[in-house]
């Protein structure tokens, strides 16, 4: 038990989660523009303590784009994100079957979001949610890294 505990110390690692929702009749995905990160990306966020990646992800795309989720999500890959630390990972989920309440309007975290056609991606949409749209939809092999 104690070095369990010491490890948890030592080598404690980061959870992330980060999701695709693809509208197929409309060839589009779901993307956030953050108040405080440039560029358009896929909605996600952390592991909260005693929760599983697809409550997370749930959670995550309830308050970025008021989404939920209609059948489970596919899970794609697993990537470590070596922007954040050394010891981030994220967990990349592709859903298909979801529904929106209504468009997500901008807050205090959210500046915009919306579906846009995967031929019409905004310009500032970030190098790694372009990597991600490449396995998912041109073959592209999962990268390691995020």
């Amino acid at each position: 038990m104690l070095f369990h505990k010491y490890f948890l110390l030592r080598r404690a690692m980061t959870l992330g989660v980060r999701g695709m929702v693809f509208d197929r009749e409309a060839n589009a995905i779901f993307l956030i523009r953050h108040t405080y990160v440039p560029g358009w990306q896929l909605p996600g966020g952390g592991v909260e303590l005693g929760e599983t990646c697809e409550q997370a992800l749930a959670r995550e795309f309830c308050e970025e784009g008021n989404i939920s989720f209609t059948a489970p999500p596919l899970l794609k890959s697993i990537h470590l994100n070596r922007v954040a630390t050394r010891r981030d990972h994220v967990a990349f989920y592709l859903i298909e079957n979801f529904s929106q309440s209504s468009p997500k309007q901008p807050d205090r975290e959210i500046a915009e979001a919306g579906f846009f056609a995967l031929d019409a991606l905004p310009q500032a949409t970030t190098p790694a949610t372009r990597r991600r749209i490449a396995e998912v939809f041109g073959g592209e092999p999962a990268s390691a890294y995020w």
